[in-house]
């Protein structure tokens, strides 16, 4: 396989699995481009998905019903969280994708929404049917007995 701008995370590690360990060094140049070099990688991501989607980051931070700081904080990894639901209503509030918002937690270093979850399978529909507000999130969770997308508390 050819490196691309942007390979696929399976086409990688199907050439990962024909590698021998003397061609790591082949692999690293051939393919950085496709490689997560940076210290904060969901920043990035983030900042280039608002940007294309012509949101800005306060109106995000808005629709998620976050404060200015406390949301910069958590788009820049300033601050991390251990709330999935708080990067959650960044995703949502961000219009992102399904595909989007599981490559979002992932690099945050959080785990990806689950079928299997049931309320995780609610947050896929509403993702997939484009249910970005989050008053309408909570409401689909709540009509379904699940918890809403949890409210962030955090005060400077």
């Amino acid at each position: 396989m050819k490196p691309t701008e942007q390979n696929s995370t399976d086409a990688l590690e199907q050439v990962l699995k024909r590698m021998d360990p003397e061609n790591i060094d082949d692999y690293l140049d051939a393919y950085q481009s496709n490689l997560i070099s940076e210290e904060r990688p969901f920043s990035r991501y983030m900042r280039t998905l608002i940007k294309q989607k012509n949101l800005t980051q306060r109106e995000v931070f808005e629709r998620a019903e976050l404060s200015d700081r406390y949301g910069y904080r958590l788009l820049t990894q300033e601050k991390n969280t251990k709330q999935r639901d708080y990067i959650l209503r960044l995703c949502f509030a961000s219009k992102l994708t399904l595909k989007e918002t599981q490559r979002a937690l992932k690099l945050y270093g959080m785990s990806e929404l689950y079928p299997r979850v049931p309320r995780d399978a609610v947050l896929m529909i509403a993702l997939n049917r484009e249910i970005y507000e989050i008053a309408d999130v909570n409401d689909l969770l709540l009509a379904h007995d699940m918890e809403p997308l949890k409210s962030v508390s955090y005060v400077d």
